[in-house]
């Protein structure tokens, strides 16, 4: 990785796309039900599969330039539950979405999310999967373009400061587009962990701690870590203090619990030989953000 991605922000002659993405379509539970699933319906799948990966990998998102290292290393799993009709289908989604560190082979998890509610849509092969961000053609290919610009945010936001801003924004019109299509998941009375809350939170003003969170805790705490260890510390402790603040504002903020869900294990490994007093702090914030992953770092609090 080099000091190209910081350049990403800045529009180029369009050429190549943006995610390097893997879907897989878990059909398991369908072939134990009685709801018309049948053995050589496995090409429906296939077929799924590759009009998802088409949609991600082959469209233009941006009117930036990537590089090949530069791509989004993401996956979309999609576990199946119900078959209602040859083209209805219903289950679970989870998007991940991992980032590479400088001047290493590690890659961080920047994103790793399942849907807690169930996620209907309709599947038709004959039928492209169409996606335009201002009109719903469908709660599959809206889901994906939601979370495609969703990680785009997040994924730019942990190279500069704020650049991932348009993107929220654009989220948002995708959100807006399908709130009145009558599939659950785009309103914010679809519950705390609907895709509505993921779009508020990040372009909400109340809340621009979290911006800074991603780009303190991955360009100067994580990138850093190769060149000046203690320091790269201070910047991701300067991080969870951040979120800390917007915990504040707002408890159980979905956001903040999703960063810290994910960052929890590469926390205990980045502080575990870092001295007591840098591990104290990190407990105390983490008990207080959110208490139900702090038991992880019970051997902090005895230092």
């Amino acid at each position: 990785m080099t000091i190209l991605f910081l350049s990403i922000i800045v529009p180029f002659a369009t050429r190549g796309q943006e995610f390097r993405c893997s879907v897989t379509i878990n059909s398991q539970k369908l072939q134990t039900t009685t709801q018309g699933y049948e053995s050589g319906d496995k090409k429906v799948f296939d077929n799924m599969k590759q009009a998802i990966e088409d949609l991600v990998n082959g469209r233009k998102w941006t009117n930036m330039s990537f590089e090949q290292v530069e791509l989004l290393d993401c996956s979309i799993a999609l576990i199946l539950n119900t078959r209602s009709s040859a083209t209805e289908f219903g289950g679970q989604l989870q998007i991940q979405l991992r980032r590479p560190v400088y001047n290493s082979t590690y890659n961080s998890g920047l994103f790793n999310y399942l849907e807690s509610g169930t996620f209907t849509f309709v599947y038709n092969e004959s039928q492209p999967l169409d996606f335009d961000i201002s009109n719903f053609y469908g709660n599959l290919s809206s889901a994906i373009g939601y979370y495609c610009y969703l990680m785009l945010g997040i994924y730019l936001d942990s190279y500069a400061p704020n650049a991932g801003e348009p993107y929220y924004a654009l989220a948002q019109q995708v959100q807006q587009s399908a709130e009145n299509s009558g599939f659950a998941g785009w309103r914010g009375t679809d519950g705390q962990k609907s895709r509505y809350w993921f779009m508020e939170n990040h372009t909400n003003g109340a809340y621009t701690e979290l911006h800074d969170v991603y780009y303190k805790y991955h360009r100067l705490g994580l990138d850093m870590m190769t060149k000046d260890q203690p320091q790269a510390r201070r910047a991701i402790i300067e991080a969870l203090q951040d979120l800390q603040k917007l915990n504040k504002k707002r408890t159980n903020l979905l956001s903040v619990q999703q960063f810290v869900d994910v960052k929890m294990q590469e926390i205990v490994s980045i502080f575990t030989p870092a001295p007591a007093e840098e591990q104290k702090q990190v407990y105390a914030i983490i008990r207080e953000v959110s208490p139900i992953n702090v038991v992880k770092l019970k051997d902090f609090a005895t230092r």
